[in-house]
């Protein structure tokens, strides 16, 4: 067995049991760090593979932001899943009835997946020896389809400012910043300039 051969079956294992444990830990903050061990040797397989691109990608932003962002918010949050298990009887019947139809319809997916022998000889891009596939990739993204990435951009901008909009919550006699009022105020509404005399003090 080869060295690479080794490393692959390793990544492979470990990658399979971490997202098994994601689903299965009673403690949230264990699935969130399972998910960064699995993200983790996820990236190591694309390393193998030759893609060093998606690998560091996996690494700086699922864990080093979105899955970080997922174990504080449920560090901070403080959920009580105790509370929550308790009515989660009565929705599964519906939660089976949703895992049976995502198997059947991955059994369907892997049974008549079939690779043709010519995929590999007939793609419509040429492929450059001499240049990292990280340069490629951004020669390909930016020149083009770089009007479909703008496009992916601008739609993933818009999800996040209604996710903000949808959240956001006024609540009564909370203290607000009011940027208008700061700016726009005087200096005689703040500000009092008391004379005192000499051997006095302040009443």
């Amino acid at each position: 067995m080869s060295l690479p051969l080794f490393f692959f079956y390793v990544f492979s294992a470990v990658t399979v049991a971490s997202a098994f444990m994601v689903i299965s830990s009673r403690n949230p903050v264990h699935a969130v760090l399972f998910l960064i061990l699995a993200f983790v040797n996820a990236a190591g397989l694309f390393m193998l593979a030759g893609a060093e691109f998606l690998a560091l990608i996996l690494i700086v932003v699922y864990v080093g932001a979105v899955a970080v962002l997922f174990l504080f918010v449920v560090m901070m949050l403080d959920v009580d899943f105790a509370d929550m298990r308790r009515g989660m009887l009565q929705y599964a019947p519906v939660g089976i009835v949703v895992g049976i139809v995502l198997l059947l319809e991955l059994l369907l997916v892997a049974g008549s997946f079939l690779v043709a022998p010519d995929a590999a000889s007939g793609s419509s891009l040429p492929i450059d020896a001499t240049m990292d596939n990280t340069r490629a990739l951004g020669l390909v993204l930016y020149t083009r389809y770089v009007f479909l990435f703008q496009g992916a951009a601008a739609i993933l901008l818009v999800a996040m400012i209604g996710a903000i909009v949808l959240t956001l919550r006024h609540r009564t006699g909370v203290k607000r910043q009011s940027t208008a009022a700061q700016l726009g105020r005087m200096p005689a509404d703040t500000l009092q300039v008391v004379k005192v005399k000499s051997g006095e003090g302040l009443q």
